[in-house]
Formats: C-alpha cells, structure tokens, sequence
C-alpha cells in the first residue's frame, strides 16, 4: 500500500514537470546555434560583469518631513576675507527678534588679500566643482558619499602683520536662534543698546572703505569634510567704496546618513544682489555684505542606499533568462526566412515523374509532376 502511494506520488510528480527533457539522440548541433550561443555566453558575461559594478554601488535617498527641533542653536560656520583692515570692521548677527548675538567665537586676522599660486588653484577648483554642481546635480551624492582629499592652503603672514597686511580674514563660528537672522560685515565695531546694536562707522575714513571680498567657506550647522556649499570660494571685486552686497539664502535642515558620516547639516540655496549707494542720487542702503538667511520648516533626510542580494540575484536572473529567451526566438526567426528564402525556392526542386509509355499514352501524353527526394 506503502509502496504503491510512493508510485503514484512519483507519477504525479512527474506529470508536473515543467521543464521536460529531450533525449540526446533528437537534439541537432549546427554551426550557427553554436555561433548564437556563443554570442549569447559572451553578452550574458558582459552584463552580469556590469551588473555587479552596479549592485557594489550606492545611492542616495531623499525623504522629507516636518522639522520638529526648532529649540536648538544653528551653528554658522564663516571664513570670509574683506580687503580692509581688521580694525575697521565688524560682523555680528541680528535676528528676526532683533536680538544680537555674540560674536565672540570669530576671529579678525590680518592677511594678503591676493591669494598664493597654490591658494588660487584651490579656489578655482572650487568654482569649478561650484560650476558643474549647477548642470549635473547629481554630483552632489557624491560630495555626500566621499570627502574631498587635503584641505585648503593656510594663509601666509608677512613679518609685519600691522603694516603689510591689509586685508582682514574673519572665521570662526556663531552660535544663533532657528530664526530668519541677518549676518553682516559692515564699516566700524559693533556695540549693543537697548533697541538693537550700532557701528561705529564715524571713526572711519571714507577713503578706507573696500568691500571686496571672498567668501571661503560658509555653512550652517556642523561642518562636514567634502560637502561644498554654494557659496564657497565666491570673491568679488569691487571699485567702488559705497557698495553693498546682499545674499538671500535659504536654509533646508538635513539629516544626512551615509556609510562614512552620519550628522545633522543644513544645505542651503542662495540669491545674490549687489549695487552701489549714491546718497547723492536718492539710494538708501549701508555699505557692507549682507547675509539675509530664512530657515525651512522642512527637513531632508539623505540616506545612502544599498543593493539588497536577493534584488541583484533576480536581476542576475533576468539577465541569463532573457538572453536565452530572446536568442532562442531570433535563431528560430533568422533559421525559418533563410528555409523560405534560399530552400524553399531553389531552381530544380521540382522535376517531372518518368513514367512508362503506355501509361503516358492512357493519359493524353500529360505529365505528373512530383517532387524529387533530395
């Protein structure tokens, strides 16, 4: 009974067979299924190669949310370079509350406005790297994934810093509400009262005004190696003393999540504006660089993604699959119009059955016509 329900369960299996086998003896080996195959093997190769290349790969995805954490500071990272002397300006923030926040994390240190050979390549890197961030934005993923090697060169000091230097470097780091602020480096040292701070810009000579300047990094939140900010390594020039330059950025919280950093930053967009102050003609302004920034309510999230195996393996199987598949059909197709054309059609693939003569004489000297064996 035993044996006999094993029987018919392999019978049953065997009915189910979706894959049958040919015997050996039905099966014709020619030339060109050898020459398809061979191509087939070889393409099979190729893209199974490529699809490895890219399961190693990662991405980047970008989620968005609702910023919750509006309690905490916003760290504003600077290095900007003005070409006036150190003592003739100053930088602070100003908030939407009109609230001024310390500036006692920068520091004002006198340089060479003129870069070194090796400090302008490295900003004509940037604005390079700067220039194709606009047309492929891909490129961001990755600055995301990989920092970039070295770091920019120092700034050199003469001997006499307060005679030959004429420029200021003003860097370090603030501290501010996350509130729509105003960071800016205007003419004279700021001080506070009761409804707002001032600059002490009378006890500066006119002649001595210069907004040139060049921004070197500017971020917002912690500082992470590799990511270039839109303004990095911007420098303007200007001729005129009453000029004002003005940037609008806005700031998108960011939670970034990659295999070699994991930090919380905010990425920025900017729009910049510049014109000269005529008294004279009517204009109103301040000369000096504006920093008008906004905070967005919503928050990015940049997780970099990986390939899971079991995707790659099915892929792998796609690949094997439909190259079978899509060879088999066009050797088939290819085979059936070469039959048609070159077989079907050949000269003397009739030819006229002999038959005898007293039979040729019953039928009225007709012929019949069969085909010949090959």
């Amino acid at each position: 009974m035993r044996r006999l329900t094993r029987k018919k369960a392999l019978t049953l299996v065997k009915e189910l067979d979706a894959f049958p086998k040919v015997p050996e003896s039905y099966v014709e080996s020619t030339a060109s299924g050898g020459t398809v195959s061979l191509i087939a093997f070889t393409v099979m190769a190729v893209l199974a190669f490529l699809e490895f290349f890219v399961y190693r790969n990662t991405w980047m995805k970008y989620e968005y949310e609702v910023d919750k954490d509006f309690s905490s500071k916003l760290k504003i990272n600077v290095d900007i370079t003005v070409a006036m002397r150190c003592q003739y300006i100053g930088a602070d923030v100003l908030d939407l509350a009109e609230t001024m926040v310390a500036s006692d994390g920068l520091k004002y240190e006198p340089v060479n406005f003129e870069l070194s050979p090796q400090q302008r390549l490295w900003q004509m890197t940037l604005l390079h790297i700067q220039e194709r961030l606009r047309v492929e934005h891909s490129l961001q993923d990755l600055l995301f994934k990989a920092a970039i090697k070295g770091s920019p060169p120092a700034q050199t000091q003469g001997e006499d810093s307060s005679t030959s230097l004429s420029a200021c470097r003003i860097h370090g780091h603030l501290y501010v509400n996350k509130v729509a602020g105003n960071f800016h480096i205007t003419v004279g040292k700021s001080i506070p009262h009761p409804r707002g701070h001032a600059h002490l810009a009378a006890l500066v000579s006119h002649d001595s005004f210069n907004f040139s300047h060049r921004i070197d990094h500017l971020s917002f939140g912690e500082a992470i190696p590799g990511i270039i900010s839109p303004l990095d390594g911007t420098e303007k020039v200007s001729a005129d003393s009453n000029h004002m330059f003005q940037y609008f950025i806005t700031i998108v919280p960011t939670k970034l999540n990659t295999y070699k950093v994991s930090a919380e930053t905010h990425q920025y967009s900017v729009t910049e504006q510049e014109r000269v102050i005529n008294h004279a003609a009517g204009s109103h302004g301040v000369s000096g660089i504006f920093m008008k920034y906004d905070i967005s309510s919503l928050m990015v999230k940049v997780t970099e993604t990986h390939m899971p195996l079991w995707q790659f393996l099915i892929r792998l199987c796609g690949i094997i699959g439909g190259i079978f598949s899509t060879t088999g059909m066009i050797h088939s197709l290819v085979g059936f119009l070469v039959d048609v054309i070159c077989c079907r059609f050949q000269m003397g693939i009739y030819k006229p059955l002999n038959t005898p003569p007293d039979v040729q004489e019953n039928s009225g000297n007709s012929e019949t016509l069969l085909p010949t064996e090959n």
